[in-house]
């Protein structure tokens, strides 16, 4: 008998590193031709999922310019996602919050302008009162005469997951979980069975459980995640290649174990 087939969960590369300050141990940003090397290792590997926003400084202009340099080919696999809601003051290089529907569309012209096509556009620092509102549904219809088709949120907060899961209109959710963050964690069993892609991140904890927890390796955090049947992505966060090829490394490592347990499972019930 053939084993059952898991969903499908990709390892995505998160940009938040390469535009602003970042990251537990080393906030540091990367120059220009570090973040373009990042990106190029990031493809070569196989990555063809990147998340971006424009609140993370100058993430989305890096990314684009790469975008730029494609072939078409290269360019069509490329999968981009980016956010609004949550925007970037370059003269105090901090990110601040406007939901109205003049800001999210000029957020979302900026974002088409350095970036080109966006795959899957999202909701930065959801609430709930932001979700009900009228000038979101605006917004989604504006992006839909851009030809954005693809919306959901980002989340914190169990009732703005609650609100994206129970409208149809929604193909994507992301919040972080981990083996220390697990709110969201019904979501995720739901979330197969409504057809939504999830988008986890922070599967490290922005690096603070690998730091406190020395026994835990990234193929164990990621192997947490991976038990939970959902479709979709999880998030690396990283700006430097060496981390992102031990990241790719240990999640190809938890996928193999999760389909040896699934070829285990199958064999005991054949029993």
């Amino acid at each position: 008998m053939t084993p059952p087939a898991a969903p499908r969960v990709e390892f995505a590369l998160g940009l938040i590193g390469i535009g602003k300050p970042w990251g537990f141990a080393n906030p540091q940003v990367p120059d220009e031709r570090q973040a373009l090397t990042l990106l190029e290792r990031a493809f070569a590997l196989g990555v063809r999922y990147f998340d971006t926003a424009p609140s993370y400084g100058v993430s989305e202009e890096r990314l684009g310019r790469w975008l730029a340099a494609l072939t078409p080919a290269e360019r069509s696999a490329v999968r981009i996602a980016t956010k609004f809601g949550e925007h970037w003051d370059a003269a105090k290089a901090e990110p601040f919050v406007d939901h109205s529907l003049d800001a999210l569309k000029r957020s979302l012209d900026g974002s088409i302008a350095r970036l080109g096509r966006i795959d899957f556009l999202q909701l930065h620092k959801s609430t709930p009162q932001v979700l009900r509102s009228l000038d979101l549904a605006r917004a989604w219809e504006y992006a839909a005469t851009l030809g954005i088709t693809a919306i959901g949120a980002s989340v914190s907060d169990l009732e703005s997951a609650d609100l994206v899961m129970a409208d149809p209109g929604y193909r994507i959710l992301q919040f972080p979980y981990n083996t220390v963050q697990q709110t969201f964690a019904g979501i995720l069993e739901q979330a197969a069975a409504r057809g939504i892609k999830i988008a986890v991140n922070r599967p490290f904890g922005m690096g603070r459980i690998l730091y406190e927890n020395r026994e835990l390796t990234k193929a164990d955090a990621f192997a947490f995640i991976l038990q939970n049947p959902f479709e979709g992505v999880i998030l690396s966060g990283t700006k430097s290649p060496e981390h992102l090829e031990e990241n790719w490394s240990a999640f190809r490592e938890a996928l193999a174990r999760r389909e040896d347990d699934l070829n285990a499972e199958t064999q005991r019930a054949q029993r």
